[in-house]
């Protein structure tokens, strides 16, 4: 943990933060929520305010959802490269907000896009964490058949995150869906393994794998509540720890 981080009490020093592209729409049905982007980049400032390095990904279902276009009849590598397009736009956006706080931010595109953002080179994206830039990892993994969730825990573990923070709509991990049952049981912590079996819903099957394999324990919270992204840094808030 580096000096700063451990100086201002954050428990870690770098992390993920994954949210979904449904995020940025706020209470739209589609597209971009400028104020909501805004609100969402002023609580990455306040965590990295405290020293703490951020790696984001953004997925694309505001814009382009690529199993929607499948499902639709179209090709599912296209439907795919288009989602992985979508989260480029996103990334962009928050960029944009980020940087207009004061935030130094870069995008990397895991398809090169070189007028718009950097491509994806590990030792580059490290060394801007380590000069204090949020890095936004865009266009998932790069390949078709994977999700932003899996992205996600991809560049976590090449970055060495010490955790992924799973950024929802809800305070955690629910046995089932909080909104529809009145009596849905809240887990403050889950084992990968039940999360599999139970089918939780937390991240997809392979994402979760590869967080277990990697031993990288995924923290579930409401991106809704204001200030809780700083304030499960600093031991405090609601939220569900999955891991080993």
């Amino acid at each position: 943990m580096s000096d700063t981080a451990t100086a201002t009490g954050a428990r870690y020093s770098r992390v993920m933060l994954k949210i979904s592209g449904e995020a940025l729409m706020g209470d739209q049905g589609f597209g971009l929520h400028p104020p909501t982007v805004a609100r969402i980049a002023r609580e990455v400032k306040s965590v990295h305010d405290l020293g703490v390095e951020i790696c984001m990904v953004i997925g694309g279902g505001n814009i382009f959802r690529g199993l929607a276009g499948s499902a639709q009849g179209m090709e599912r590598t296209t439907a795919d490269y288009m989602g992985m397009l979508a989260t480029v736009m996103n990334a962009l956006a928050m960029q944009s907000a980020l940087e207009g706080i004061g935030v130094y931010t870069r995008v990397i595109s895991a398809i090169p896009m070189d007028q718009v953002c950097e491509p994806y080179i590990r030792r580059r994206a490290v060394r801007h964490l380590e000069k204090k830039r949020v890095c936004i990892f865009a266009a998932g993994t790069g390949n078709p058949y994977f999700t932003t969730d899996t992205a996600a825990t991809l560049r976590a573990s090449e970055m060495a995150c010490q955790a992924i923070f799973k950024g929802t709509k809800v305070d955690g991990v629910y046995d089932k869906d909080p909104k529809k049952h009145a009596d849905a049981k809240r887990y403050d912590h889950v084992s990968y393994d039940e999360v599999l079996q139970k089918h939780l819903g937390v991240m997809d099957a392979s994402a979760i794998a590869l967080a277990r394999d990697n031993r990288l324990p995924i923290i579930v919270f409401s991106l809704d509540e204001p200030g809780g992204f700083r304030g499960i840094l600093a031991g405090q808030g609601t939220y569900t720890r999955v891991e080993g």
